[in-house]
């Protein structure tokens, strides 16, 4: 459950006035909605995990962004009611597939934090001598879309910031490397 909401708020961008948060800089669930208030596309994300002895959450951030990579929805044709209280007809295709714009989905890296040094996909023996972690989720813009934080102990505003410039340019380096992974993976 604690990855389900960490994963919610680092994928689905956060509503909050805080500077560091670019709000609807995440995956864009407007792109779901065939007619306003009527009818939409569902999004659901299983994800099974097999072995873990990294960071959960950043694996299963690139697990999700490697997968909507490969998303087609339907080509849907709307035929809307003689009233507005009427449900709209809707049909659609089996054959025409639109692809799931992945252009804003982040991918998450998580600092963790031993003594005064931070941790880059930390195992499960860094973790357990951490004083605490952020996660940090970033687009290819380089924009912030969610943050979450773990652990016990406090952080001072200048070591959030110190950290969050990191992640941002972890993060840079890691989206070319999924895209290329995706790639190669697509030409074959």
């Amino acid at each position: 459950m604690e990855l389900s909401v960490a994963l919610e708020r680092c994928l689905l961008g956060g509503k909050s006035g805080e500077e560091l948060i670019n709000s609807g800089a995440a995956i864009d669930l407007s792109s779901l909605v065939l007619v306003e208030g009527k009818v939409c596309w569902d999004l659901y994300i299983d994800a099974l995990v097999v072995c873990s002895d990294g960071n959960l959450l950043d694996s299963l951030a690139a697990a999700i962004k490697a997968a909507l990579n490969n998303t087609g929805l339907p080509k849907v044709n709307v035929v809307l009611g003689a009233s507005p209280e009427e449900q709209p007809e809707v049909d659609v295709s089996d054959e025409e597939f639109l692809q799931f714009d992945t252009s804003a989905v982040p991918v998450i890296v998580t600092l963790t934090k031993v003594g005064k040094h931070y941790i880059v996909d930390a195992t499960s023996e860094d973790e357990s001598q951490m004083s605490s972690a952020i996660s940090v989720s970033v687009n290819r813009n380089g924009q912030i879309c969610g943050l979450t934080k773990r652990g016990g102990a406090g952080l001072d505003l200048s070591v959030i910031y110190d950290m969050v410039s990191i992640t941002k340019y972890v993060s840079q380096q890691f989206i070319s490397v999924l895209d290329s992974v995706v790639a190669a993976a697509e030409a074959t």
